[in-house]
């Protein structure tokens, strides 16, 4: 039996979750000499996000796929946090081989060239259609390749001077200690065309069109805690279109080769990578993820 280190979802999580006693690492070993299921895969991950998995196929008995093969796995239906996975026939129709053709570093491919971006750049397009000339708030990098006025918010002033001076948003505020309101009617007095929001804190002030996509602050919060819409009349007032979605619809997974070759192409030619991964949230600055073998060394 192999040694098989797992997170393990130990514990409902009332509000704040809490490392050793939410989730927990614990061994599940597992026997690699016997083969998969038929038309299942024998999966060995390397990173881990709380979105998509990086792996290397170690068996297979699906003809998608052969021994070695880089692949990718996400969708809502999640295969567990191992560092050794067995999935059946069903789950080995869900990951993608990994096409890497401007040979950046693996790991972007679960972070700026993977889900998290997808929602930035599938949204943008499917949804914010930018045009030049148009305010967006959020989704600042794509928007200026675009031309495209850029406003962020950040959690410290550390992060609103990268975002400005490192990524060349035309504007920002700290929303820890400035009121939203104030700052958008400073920042922004003619208004804002595309508004994208992946966090759900409430911003308020001027907006004529809204992207929603997820509600992160609210993950963790009970239904009668969590942010709510005072009023719907600026909707109908601005005439605003509001959209919601999930990375895996349809509409914006079909984005995903145009969105890889697109920021491929920026960090292999601008060093856009870098930046790409200041999604600037929580404490860290860019994309965390969890790495359990070294894909180079293997």
């Amino acid at each position: 039996m192999t040694p098989n280190r797992s997170v393990i979802f130990q514990k409902i999580v009332d509000e704040v979750l809490i490392p050793s006693t939410h989730l927990t690492i614990q061994n599940r070993p597992i026997d690699l000499s016997l083969s998969p299921p038929d038309g299942g895969l024998l999966l060995k991950n390397y990173y881990l996000s709380v979105d998509p998995y990086m792996r290397t196929l170690l068996k297979s008995r699906n003809p998608k796929f052969v021994e070695g093969d880089v692949v990718c796995f996400f969708n809502e239906k999640a295969l567990p946090f191992h560092e050794y996975t067995v999935c059946d026939a069903a789950m080995a129709e869900i990951p993608f081989k990994v096409h890497n053709p401007y040979n950046v570093d693996v790991r972007h491919l679960v972070g700026a060239l993977g889900p998290p971006e997808l929602r930035s750049y599938g949204c943008l397009y499917e949804i914010g259609k930018p045009k030049a000339g148009e305010t967006i708030l959020l989704v600042g990098q794509l928007a200026k390749e675009e031309g495209l006025r850029a406003i962020g918010n950040a959690g410290s002033d550390e992060k609103l001077r990268y975002i400005v001076e490192e990524l060349s948003f035309d504007g920002g505020f700290n929303y820890k200690t400035e009121k939203a309101r104030e700052a958008l009617e400073k920042l922004v007095p003619q208004g804002i065309d595309v508004y994208y929001d992946n966090v759900g804190r409430p911003i308020g002030g001027i907006i004529l069109a809204q992207c929603l996509c997820s509600m992160i602050c609210d993950y963790n919060k009970k239904p009668e805690d969590r942010y709510g819409v005072k009023s719907l009349r600026e909707i109908f007032i601005r005439r605003i279109t509001m959209q919601g979605f999930i990375v895996v619809d349809e509409n914006i997974l079909k984005h995903f080769p145009t969105m890889q070759e697109t920021i491929g192409y920026y960090g292999r030619n601008r060093n856009a990578i870098g930046a790409f991964l200041g999604t600037l949230k929580g404490d860290n600055n860019g994309k965390a993820l969890v790495q359990l073998a070294d894909l180079d060394k293997d």
